[in-house]
């Protein structure tokens, strides 16, 4: 038996499993693909979550399609991350090509055009099914954590967020809170003060300014009613195929802030929705984060442990959770280890930083007799790629590297018109892009200032009326005594006169 033939025969029985899988390529070996030797994932371990990375234009995206299609066709939901706009596409049936049909003929895998049902959404200003969430539901830790606060800090938001629930004050949107720290330090700090203490106003300076940060990056449109709902993500046709949701974000590669902070609050609220799932034959839902380091580049340690747990947790919950990347190292080592599924496209080597970081990104995959992984990540062709997996106990399957299938919808971006019409006929969309702006901490608390302001504007009056009444009180008693010293004046000299007179009449007699 010869090397290849030793190869294949590993590769088969590494790749062969007892329970439901994808196919996904052909094994490669010395630059040949090998007949009838497929590379396939095993459904049970995609709640292990994985890594897809590789240098730009090496085809990450096709092979995210193509996972997405085939997890479509066995029921299983997909969340995909869309940071450059060209995943769209899957809606629409693909066009065969002799390139195409040449590929597939090597893999020994038949090829074929499909649509597939596809969800359009949105957290920005782009079209598509609104996603947004209330600050209440991230609760007071997770906000802190948002908005990288300090501990001293971290307490004044727990402390607002106390007054709200103990006052039935929502805390609904960005401007909810920003009202909720200007009242607490200006017109009713005596109110809050005397109930829950006093607060610097350094750390509520120092908190608005981070929740203007986060405002600044499109926070205002994310936070709000109405919220998603985690299970809006778990539909099917009505062939039974997974929905592909599709969150367009091209409007936010330079707004690393709120996609971390949309992305861990939805990671975080399917974590605390989701049932336990336990060892289940396939995933609920798959979620592919795209340029994933944008999460990671401006996270704090806090941010970053908070990741670490969920991605350690949510698989119990039945999630796969797919990170995409250009170089493994833009994923911290933590996240890294809890990673099961690994597809690495070629990597370029042009430096001597380039270098060390392929030797490095060698090291995450399992040694092969067959391969000089360092060397072959810079030789494979667009569209091939290493492969390891986990199999159905749970152990790394032996490092191949792959000829991946085609898609089989279109390998372009739906153009504004089919955008237009998707949307349209999109029964989320009808539920979710309904602006509500109802009664909250805005509302409540500026009509309490104003009511306040009344009150104060009537006390104001009456003070004033009770001034002017006494003024007039006095002015009237000294106007009286000034009469009566007149009268009284005027009486003795009445009296006097007619003394005289009198007097002068005695002696005009005599």
């Amino acid at each position: 038996m010869n090397r290849k033939e030793d190869f294949s025969n590993q590769i088969n029985e590494g790749y062969t499993f007892k329970g439901d899988f994808i196919t996904i390529g052909g094994a490669i070996l010395d630059n040949e693909v090998l007949p009838n030797t497929y590379v396939n994932i095993p459904l049970k371990t995609l709640n292990r979550h994985g890594l897809i990375a590789g240098a730009t234009g090496t085809g990450k995206t096709k092979t995210i399609q193509v996972l997405s299609e085939q997890l479509s066709l066995k029921g299983i939901p997909v969340l995909m991350m869309d940071i450059k706009g060209d995943f769209s596409g899957i809606a629409q049936p693909g066009e065969e090509k002799s390139f195409i049909t040449e590929r597939h003929q090597k893999i020994g895998l038949e090829y074929q055009t499909k649509g597939f049902p596809v969800e359009l959404m949105t957290i920005s200003e782009q079209n598509g099914v609104r996603l947004r969430a209330t600050i209440s539901e991230f609760g007071p830790v997770f906000f802190s954590r948002i908005l990288d606060l300090n501990d001293t800090q971290s307490g004044v938001v727990s402390v607002v967020f106390k007054y709200c629930d103990d006052n039935s004050i929502p805390l609904l949107d960005i401007k909810d809170f920003k009202k909720v720290l200007q009242y607490i330090t200006e017109e009713g700090k005596a109110e809050f003060t005397s109930d829950y203490g006093r607060i610097s106003t350094a750390s509520t300076g120092a908190i608005f300014r981070k929740v203007i940060e986060l405002e600044q990056q499109g926070g205002d449109l994310f936070f709000g009613e109405k919220s998603f709902e985690i299970d809006d993500l778990m539909r099917f046709d009505e062939n039974g195929n997974g929905y592909v949701n599709v969150i367009r974000l091209t409007d936010l590669q330079d707004k690393p802030k709120l996609f971390s902070t949309f992305m861990l609050s939805l990671l975080a609220e399917i974590y605390n929705t989701m049932p336990e799932k336990g060892d289940a034959e396939q995933p609920e839902l798959v979620i592919f984060i795209d340029e994933a380091h944008l999460i990671f580049d401006q996270a704090s340690k806090a941010l970053l442990d908070q990741i670490e747990t969920i991605v350690k947790l949510i698989r119990s919950k039945g999630i796969g959770v797919f990170f995409i990347t250009q170089n493994p190292m833009d994923v911290p080592s933590s996240v890294l280890a809890q990673l099961g599924l690994k597809i690495q496209h070629a990597l370029r080597a042009f430096t001597a930083n380039d270098r060390k970081a392929i030797k490095m990104s060698a090291e995450n995959y399992p040694i092969s007799e067959y391969y000089k992984t360092d060397e072959v990540l810079t030789s494979l062709g667009i569209g091939e790629a290493f492969v390891t997996v986990l199999n159905e106990k749970g152990i790394p399957t032996p490092l191949v590297a792959t000829m991946l299938r085609a898609p089989m919808s279109r390998m372009d971006i739906l153009n504004p018109a089919e955008i237009s019409e998707s949307i349209s006929k999109s029964k989320l969309a009808k539920k979710y892009n309904e602006v509500i702006d109802r009664e909250s901490a805005y509302e409540i608390l500026t009509k309490k200032i104003e009511q306040a302001q009344v009150i104060a504007t009537k006390e104001e009056e009456k003070k004033q009326k009770e001034k002017e009444a006494k003024k007039n009180t006095r002015t009237s008693s000294s106007t009286s005594n000034t009469v009566t010293k007149g009268i009284v004046k005027m009486l003795t000299s009445a009296t006097f006169i007619r003394g005289a007179m009198g007097l002068l009449l005695k002696m005009m007699k005599k």
